[in-house]
């Protein structure tokens, strides 16, 4: 069995360079990644795939069958604020379900849980409530920091109109980034510690990744810094 992080949950605002992070780790071998990271094969569950699926299906609805939709608004506003703890028990059950399905799992995999909240709906303090002890048990926080300004431009960069639906390439209009995300509570949700989160019980080691300047644009930035960070959670959480 392979020392590894089990989980990694990982978040921060949109276009802070998550989604880039992934894409590294995914494309280092996996001797190097488990050599420098301590992460195994990667398996992904992202909410974004999900909350687009509910802005597709209300399109359908709306365009082709001419029926109420049933999701989000026409501006693509979520319809109630519990349809964001509903992600996040999505996220629960899809993991549930890779237990499930192999006893073995985290012999060579590391699960990437990946999510970003603002305060506006209810931020992390509230998406916390809703993560299962099966998640929480032997996971780490990454949290890549960014201020609102840079999220709000690499944001802008990143979005391709042609690929909405893309990881890498989607964005929001500036609009709806500074109503949802301008505000975040991460500060207020680690300050008690600075290397764990206590959250349901369970004490989740954490490590900030510094995104300021900008170190997820260049792959040759983002590796001596990934080594760094991810050296120090290990640090915590092998203990």
């Amino acid at each position: 069995m392979a020392e590894i992080f089990k989980k990694i949950i990982l978040l921060g605002r949109p276009a802070s360079g998550k989604s880039e992070i992934i894409d590294y780790l995914k494309k280092s071998s996996p001797e190097d990644r488990l050599k420098r990271f301590h992460i195994g094969k990667i398996e992904e569950i992202d909410d974004f795939p999900m909350l687009w699926t509910w802005f597709e299906e209300d399109a359908i609805l709306e365009k082709k069958l001419g029926k109420p939709r049933i999701h989000s608004t026409p501006d693509g506003y979520f319809l109630f604020e519990y349809q964001w703890h509903l992600l996040i028990e999505r996220i629960c059950f899809e993991y549930n379900k890779k237990l499930r399905d192999n006893e073995n799992y985290h012999d060579n995999v590391t699960t990437l849980i990946e999510f970003s909240r603002g305060t506006e709906h209810g931020g992390y303090k509230e998406a916390f409530k809703y993560l299962s002890q099966e998640v929480l048990k032997d996971s780490a926080i990454l949290y890549v920091n960014v201020p609102y300004e840079e999220s709000l431009r690499k944001n802008r960069k990143r979005f391709n109109p042609n690929k909405p639906d893309s990881i890498l390439e989607h964005g929001l209009p500036d609009s709806k980034l500074e109503r949802l995300y301008k505000e975040v509570d991460w500060e207020e949700v680690s300050a008690k510690s600075k290397s764990h989160i206590n959250i349901n019980g369970v004490e989740v080691p954490y490590a900030v990744f510094e995104n300021m300047p900008s170190k997820t644009d260049d792959p040759k930035l983002l590796g001596p810094a990934l080594d760094d960070v991810l050296k120090r959670l290990w640090e915590i959480y092998k203990k």
